[in-house]
């Protein structure tokens, strides 16, 4: 048990410095952020926890501190982006978005 405790010890000195910039749904998730916080130059990394008192895994993307208000924007950003082409084709696939709106008409 002394053995756990060590590995436990270690990974919270790892994460020292950390502080949680979004909560993922899944592994996928949590991954698809780090890369675009990498791609952002902003260094992530993922933590994985149960929470015994419901159940269920938290994982959490977590970034340094002085990096948290930058990934906040990176975040919200990616997000309103995925969101106007969530839309786009959500007209598009409704037939609303047939071309007609940049068609002039004499």
């Amino acid at each position: 048990m002394a053995k756990r405790s060590k590995k436990n010890h270690k990974s919270q000195a790892k994460l020292e410095g950390y502080v949680v910039v979004v909560f993922a749904e899944d592994i996928d998730q949590a991954r698809e952020y780090t890369t675009l916080m990498e791609a952002n130059d902003i260094p992530a990394m993922i933590s994985e926890h149960n929470e015994q008192s419901i159940g269920s895994k938290e994982i959490a993307v977590m970034v340094p501190e002085e990096f948290l208000d930058e990934a906040h924007v990176v975040i919200e950003s990616q997000q309103a982006y995925d969101d106007f082409y969530d839309f786009a084709l959500d007209e598009e696939e409704d037939g609303d978005f047939d071309g007609d709106l940049f068609e002039e008409e004499f």
